[in-house]
């Protein structure tokens, strides 16, 4: 579904991707894992077209990204941001319903809040949540209604963006139980970026990881254990001392 070949991307002298290349199945869960800085979310943006690569190639489901309607290419995707970066002013309903209500997804009000409600639903939030408002839920909740908002057009391909960033690791749990569940349902095909080890072993089919501007392993999630690499192993035991370390 996702084809990225010799991916390039430079911030002044600031090289960030050095020729990623990376595949993605279709209705395949893909987990990017990497340290801080190491271009993670610049690959995701670079997808997204909100970044443009400096060189490389990235195809979904066959056409070049760069190509096309704009409009129609984005309404594939679904996103849950960090920190599920909720419109405030918005009651919850609004935020799930964001993309139906404007638009080329457009539907009618009284129709974008049934689906609001619905989508709450699946994630677990019943639906006197949907006139309440961001400020008035807890993390975990807020957590949700981005995921349910992630959903809220039935997208083919969903961005998950370090999922269980300041949760607690009960809620962390259900947030990765629900994106397994939801994303296995809709036959979607996924792609996260994250630190949470418990959520690449939750959440992934397969897991690339990204060093030095390059994927330096990437393979099922069964095999990460036995990957052979000294930088996949340091990172996902978390050691202080290995070549990752000695890097900085």
């Amino acid at each position: 579904m996702i084809s990225i070949s010799g991916l390039q991307k430079s911030f002044g002298s600031n090289r960030v991707l050095a020729g990623v290349d990376l595949e993605v199945g279709r209705g395949r869960s893909m987990v990017v894992i990497g340290g801080s800085g190491t271009g993670k979310s610049v690959l995701l943006k670079c997808v997204l077209g909100l970044v443009t690569p400096d060189a490389g190639r990235i195809l979904v489901d066959g056409v070049d990204a760069t190509a096309g309607d704009r409009d129609a290419f984005l309404a594939r995707f679904g996103m849950l941001f960090q920190g599920a970066a909720l419109f405030d002013s918005l009651p919850v309903w609004q935020n799930v319903s964001f993309r139906l209500l404007r638009g080329a997804l457009k539907r009618p009000r009284a129709e974008a809040r049934e689906i609001a409600i619905e989508k709450l639903r699946r994630v677990g939030l019943s639906p006197d949540v949907a006139d309440r408002f961001p400020g008035e839920l807890s993390g975990g909740m807020q957590k949700r209604v981005g995921l349910a908002r992630a959903i809220a057009a039935d997208p083919q391909i969903i961005f998950f963006d370090e999922p269980t960033t300041g949760l607690d690791p009960i809620m962390s749990g259900v947030i990765n139980d629900l994106i397994r569940e939801i994303v296995t349902e809709m036959g979607a095909t996924a792609l996260t970026i994250t630190h949470d080890m418990t959520s690449v072993r939750a959440i992934a089919d397969e897991v690339a990881m990204l060093h030095g501007g390059t994927v330096r392993w990437t393979g099922p999630v069964a095999q990460m254990d036995a990957s052979g690499d000294a930088h996949v192993d340091q990172f996902i035991h978390g050691r202080a001392e290995g070549p990752i370390a000695a890097l900085r």
